[in-house]
């Protein structure tokens, strides 16, 4: 999912409600569709990993990184309201060669940008309905983030075997 927002602090937007987004690890139906995309991704050649930080200071539901070393971004949407309140997702596009949107298979998927690739998931799989659009990112920008993504991963790693070892 996304940060959550800060609140208003100022006299002047001291009326204005800040929704507030709910991570991945909070939210049970999102974490069942996080599930079922990556065993859908794995099954396509793509390694996963969830909430991962990315360069802009943005947060991706699930960075991608597949044999060849594609690299797609999938935006777990829980709920029509996720969706609406969040519209930061295409601020991913310079991250990644594909992006997708992966939501579960009730969901109204025609409120969904077409221009996006499409999964839908449950917590036992996921189908990949629509293929992202490909917008290859830099070379520099792909070693960039095929070193986040090992660090990343390196890092979650030791974190399980040393859970005192301090992680940066």
């Amino acid at each position: 999912m996304t940060d959550a927002p800060s609140s208003a602090t100022n006299n002047s937007m001291a009326n204005v409600t800040t929704p507030v987004v709910v991570s991945i690890r909070d939210d049970a139906r999102a974490r069942a569709i996080l599930r079922g995309t990556q065993r859908l991704l794995k099954s396509l050649n793509f390694e996963s990993l969830s909430e991962v930080s990315l360069g802009n200071g943005r947060r991706a539901d699930v960075l991608a990184l597949a044999r060849d070393g594609r690299v797609w971004i999938v935006e777990i949407k829980s709920s029509i309201a996720d969706f609406r309140t969040d519209q930061k997702w295409h601020e991913y596009r310079d991250y990644c060669d594909g992006l997708l949107f992966a939501v579960a298979p009730d969901f109204p998927v025609e409120i969904l940008p077409a221009d996006t690739g499409l999964i839908l998931a449950d917590a036992y799989g996921g189908e990949l309905v629509r293929d992202a659009p490909s917008h290859p990112i830099s070379p520099a920008r792909r070693k960039v983030l095929t070193l986040s993504f090992a660090r990343t991963a390196a890092m979650r790693l030791l974190s399980q075997l040393d859970p005192g070892a301090k992680i940066e």
